[in-house]
Parts: C-alpha cells; structure tokens; sequence
C-alpha cells in the first residue's frame, strides 16, 4: 500500500476529487453488480466527469455520525482497540485501486468498517451474512491495505448490534483485482460506457448520459431477436399484470368501503389518502405571469418500440 493523500484536513470537495482518481471500496461492489443502490454505469459517469456532486441524504449524514459510536461498540464487544487511519491510500501495484478506511485495528493486520442499518433491512444481516456489496468492500480493503482480515460493525438502529469478520480469500481478490483493472483500463480510461443491467438505476444513466438527441436514424443489424423476445415478454407482463389488477379488483368488490380485510395469513388495507395537486391549466388561463414565473421545463426522451 502506498499512501496517496492525508485527509485529516483535506476539505470534503478535494476529497471527492481525489475519489476521481480511482476506483475505491465503495465503487467496487457496484462495479461488480451488487451494489442495488449504485451501478458500474453511475460509477463510470463520475469517473469521466469534472464535476464535483456533493450528494447527501440523512441516512449518510447518520452514518458518518455514528462511525465514532459504532467504533466504540466494536471495541466494547471485541475488546480490541482501533484508529483512524487519516489517510488515503492507493495500491502500489494498482493505484487506481483505493483506500479510505473507517479504522484499522491496532496490533493486528486488520480493519474495520462501521455501518448503520435501518430495522427493515436486518434481514439483510441475518445468519451470519454480510450483503454483498460490503463484502466486497473489504475484500477491496484488503486488497489495497494487504490486510489478513476485515471486521464489519453494524448498528441495526434500535434493535442490535452485530460483528462480523472476513478472512482473506486470495482467489476473491485476485479475481476483484481483475474485474477492476478491467473496468478502470477498458472503460473509464478508454472512454468507453459499461453495459446496462436492466435496473432503474440504469435507465437514469442512460436518460442523464445521452440527454441532447439528434435528428437522425441508426441501423440496428442483429437485434431482431432481442426486439421479437421484448415484444413477447411485453405480453406477458401485460397479461400478468392485468391478472393482479383482477384479484385486486375482485377483493375490492368484496371489502366494499370497508378499510382493512383478512384472509388466513394476509392482512390487507384500502385506507383513503389525500394528494394536493396544482391546477396548472387554471393558472396558466386565469394567472399567466404567475405560471411564467414558477413553469418548469424539462426534456426527456421517450422509447417507443413498434413493429413494422
């Protein structure tokens, strides 16, 4: 390991940019496809731009304040002791490969990552299992940090406390060091977008990424049988789709105005809700320069397949 950056005072902005630079622990399992809240295209996207995105939502914000609680919760329960490591590291043979870690434990060739979850995902880390993406956060770490094992704490809020540790498993990391090396040579360098993955996720990469359309046609050799299966799976997914909205229907008739039904092991609910919407017809004829001053426009690309 190669120490890159010091980040005891290294503002936030100088950090994400020095994220840029490489692939870190929490890119890798999206580039691996399993991170369900990121993919190998989102990853690529903030590679290859100049800006600087300082997103941040509460469930971030709770996590970086509670690392410090959940470190000294690890300790309390393991009675090891740990330290920040102040520091970015890179990897000596792959320096696109980086490090940021939580803590490193003091006197053992290990690490630590501290985590918070909300109850509705415990299952997630139930039987002794780890999700996925974190676990190839600290194969990433261990990696970089050539470390024989990495703790995981996680503080399931209001319910438990939990630790977990992942030996070092050669095979796993030479094989994240290649998929890695792939993705960072071959497509960000290169310039060169990962495939889709069929997720949402995509679908919003793909909208940002390719955002000023053009007047002009492109030839589709060999995907006639891509485009037949997408029509007969349309099909079905209509069909299935009507058939639930028919149960649904029919469980309605019989619940009436009635707000909850039961059935053996379901419990089901119909309860009203009210949504206030503004009525932007009215004010765009009765208040023109109030709905000029407020309108919003927006482009979006509309994907319409029709056989011919």
């Amino acid at each position: 390991m190669k120490k890159l950056v010091s980040t005891l005072n290294l503002d936030k902005k100088e950090w994400l940019k020095y994220r840029k630079g490489g692939i870190g622990g929490s890119d890798a399992g999206a580039i691996c496809g399993l991170n369900p809240y990121r993919t190998a295209m989102q990853v690529y996207n903030d590679k290859r731009t100049e800006e600087i995105e300082e997103f941040d939502n509460e469930a971030m914000r709770e996590g970086r304040d509670l690392e410090e609680y959940v470190a000294r919760r690890f300790m309390e329960a393991t009675g090891k002791k740990v330290r920040r490591a102040n520091t970015m590291f890179c990897d000596e043979e792959n320096p696109f490969m980086l490090a940021d870690v939580d803590r490193m434990i003091v006197g053992e060739n290990a690490g630590l990552e501290c985590k918070t979850a909300s109850p509705f995902s415990a299952d997630k880390w139930e039987d002794d299992k780890i999700p996925l993406s974190y676990q190839i956060q600290c194969y990433h770490y261990m990696s970089v940090m050539n470390a024989d094992r990495w703790y995981v704490a996680v503080l399931i809020y209001g319910t438990e406390f939990k630790v977990y540790c992942l030996e070092r498993d050669e095979e796993m990391i030479q094989n994240l060091i290649h998929i890695e090396e792939d993705f960072w040579k071959n497509h960000v360098q290169a310039g060169v977008i990962p495939a889709p993955d069929g997720s949402k996720l995509a679908d919003k990469v793909l909208a940002e990424y390719f955002s000023d359309p053009v007047d002009e046609t492109v030839e589709l050799n060999g995907y006639q049988k891509q485009l037949e299966r997408r029509g007969e799976l349309k099909e079905l997914i209509d069909k299935m789709t009507k058939e639930v909205s028919l149960i649904e229907q029919e469980i309605k008739m019989m619940m009436g105005n009635a707000e909850r039904a039961k059935a053996d092991n379901y419990r089901i609910s119909w309860k009203a809700s009210q949504r206030t919407d503004l009525d932007s017809k009215r004010m765009k004829a009765e208040e023109p320069e109030i709905y000029d001053r407020f309108k919003r426009t927006s482009i979006s690309r509309r994907f319409v397949v029709r056989a011919a």
